[in-house]
């Protein structure tokens, strides 16, 4: 169980920014998502996140209509974020909490994160003194506890938890291939937070869907392992594991997924040392790989002046690096794009890379796939 500020949590959280999709690809399959909170719940599971930028909004109003409509509000713990990225002035920033008690209909939050905060755009949440409207949020009683997501080095995180040391919890990007990688720095961030002694939710466990469905040589290597688990309950496990984890977050797609991650995660069981090193040949595979660390976070799609699918288009090229599997990518690609921009059509204006979370050069890699994929 993790620890909750003194309340134990289960340590699977459920994640509401991949919820599943009607035949549109763009309604929210809010049926289905009912029977997923509902299975979730009766698990005895109780971590919902999600936040003002998620679906643009259609993921908080899923959750009042699957969760808080349909349960006691103390039965569960709703976490939604503000974002400054998106906000065109300060009013516009501090309005998001107020818009998302609306589509929630939940009274409170739980937790309120300042949202993907990173080297890029930390200025911007000082600019708009948001630090100081969430501690009001806070004393107000619309939030019960504040903290934030992060995606930058950890010498800024250390600097962020000096300048505010009442910050409640810190969430972090924490996976398996991520742990070692200096892009990401998980692990290095992940001491950071443990030196100020805070508690840790864990985003992109599964690298957005990555190591659900990891290379060939990997999949074989767990399964020799473990025959009957899922690549994905190896990757949620391994981060569980840890020790100040209040909840590891799946953004689950499908009942079915839900389905595999409470199987294993209603009686959860740490990584035994054999398994440990398992994950580390699983590891070492993957490092050798060359691929495009995009978690489709789409934080880099909302300003793109030529609507392109960034994301989309990143994991149809995954499809050829990873899996050397060039016709689907093409054919994922194309289904991609059908209505949207094409990678050739981007004209370098770098808002994305001022968004990505990654710090991916998407751009160039932009390039590379138009290069590959068009034609």
């Amino acid at each position: 169980m993790g620890e909750y500020f003194g309340k134990n949590v289960p340590k699977l959280g459920f994640g509401l920014m991949r919820l599943p999709k009607l035949e549109d690809g763009v309604t929210i399959d809010v049926e289905q998502v009912k029977k997923m909170v509902d299975l979730f719940l009766a698990s005895g599971f109780k971590y919902f996140d999600t936040a003002y930028v998620y679906d643009a909004g259609e993921s908080e109003k899923a959750a009042k209509a699957a969760l808080v409509d349909r349960y006691p509000r103390d039965s569960f713990y709703l976490v939604s974020k503000l974002n400054a990225g998106v906000a065109k002035n300060e009013e516009d920033a501090k309005n998001q909490l107020a818009v998302s008690l609306e589509r929630t209909g939940a009274g409170y939050f739980d937790i309120y994160l300042l949202h993907a905060i990173s080297d890029n755009n930390v200025d911007r949440y000082d600019k708009f003194h948001l630090w100081d409207f969430v501690k009001q949020a806070k004393a107000e009683g619309r939030i019960r506890h504040y903290g934030f997501s992060f995606h930058g080095t950890p010498e800024l995180l250390d600097r962020l938890l000096t300048e505010h040391p009442d910050v409640d919890m810190v969430q972090l990007q924490i996976n398996w291939a991520d742990w070692e990688s200096a892009q990401v720095q998980a692990h290095r961030n992940y001491d950071v937070v443990a030196k100020h002694g805070k508690a840790v939710t864990v985003m992109e466990p599964i690298k957005g869907g990555t190591l659900a469905n990891p290379p060939k040589q990997i999949e074989e290597l767990f399964k020799e392992a473990e025959p009957d688990a899922s690549s994905a309950s190896w990757a949620i496990r391994y981060v569980a594991s840890k020790d100040r984890i209040i909840t590891v977050l799946s953004g689950m797609s499908s009942l079915e997924q839900m389905q595999d991650n409470v199987s294993y995660m209603k009686n959860f069981r740490p990584l035994s040392d054999k398994e440990e090193e398992t994950v580390g040949k699983a590891q070492k595979i993957l490092d050798g790989i060359d691929k495009i660390a995009c978690t489709g976070c789409h934080y880099c799609t909302p300003g793109c002046p030529k609507k392109i699918p960034i994301p989309d288009i990143f994991t149809a090229m995954n499809l050829d690096l990873i899996y050397g599997q060039l016709d689907r990518a093409k054919h994922e690609y194309a289904w991609a794009t059908s209505h949207a921009g094409k990678a050739s059509d981007c004209i370098h204006c770098r808002q994305c890379e001022r968004m990505c979370p990654q710090h991916l050069p998407i751009t160039t890699l932009l390039e590379q796939c138009a290069s590959k994929l068009e034609g």
